[in-house]
């Protein structure tokens, strides 16, 4: 799958609304767009270019999933520097794993059904917490 494919897989979702900024499209769930639950970086910009994207056809998703999730898929790292730029690979985010995001560039195989669910869990939690925020008010 490209870019544009899982652009179209996470528009699919409810309630979903994107952003298009400094090479990036956001998936935000709602109109509260703080935080999205998805990201496609298309490019390097000045902020962030430690996965080198602007090769050719390469592009990064950004996904918030859960903390066990997160901790599951980083559990066997090894120790030192991570090579960000590394294709088909489920990596920390290099700027926001504290808030639990992975990224993978140009996912393929059996990450591209591996990611699909990772979307799908973000899509749940950012859902709930909109849903949370809703009641509030």
């Amino acid at each position: 799958m490209n870019s544009a494919d899982f652009e179209t897989f996470v528009m699919a979702l409810p309630n979903v609304q994107c952003v298009k900024n400094f090479g990036y499209s956001l998936f935000f769930v709602g109109d509260d767009h703080r935080l999205p639950f998805v990201s496609i970086a298309h490019s390097d910009n000045d902020f962030d270019n430690v996965s080198n994207l602007d090769r050719e056809g390469v592009f990064r998703l950004n996904i918030g999933v859960s903390k066990a999730t997160f901790n599951d898929l980083n559990s066997c790292l090894p120790d030192g520097e991570i090579d960000f730029s590394m294709v088909n690979v489920f990596l920390p985010h290099p700027h926001y794993a504290s808030q639990h995001f992975v990224c993978i560039l140009n996912p393929d195989g059996d990450h591209v059904v591996r990611t699909k669910q990772l979307i799908k869990e973000a899509h749940a939690i950012a859902e709930s917490i909109h849903q949370r925020k809703k009641d509030r008010r």
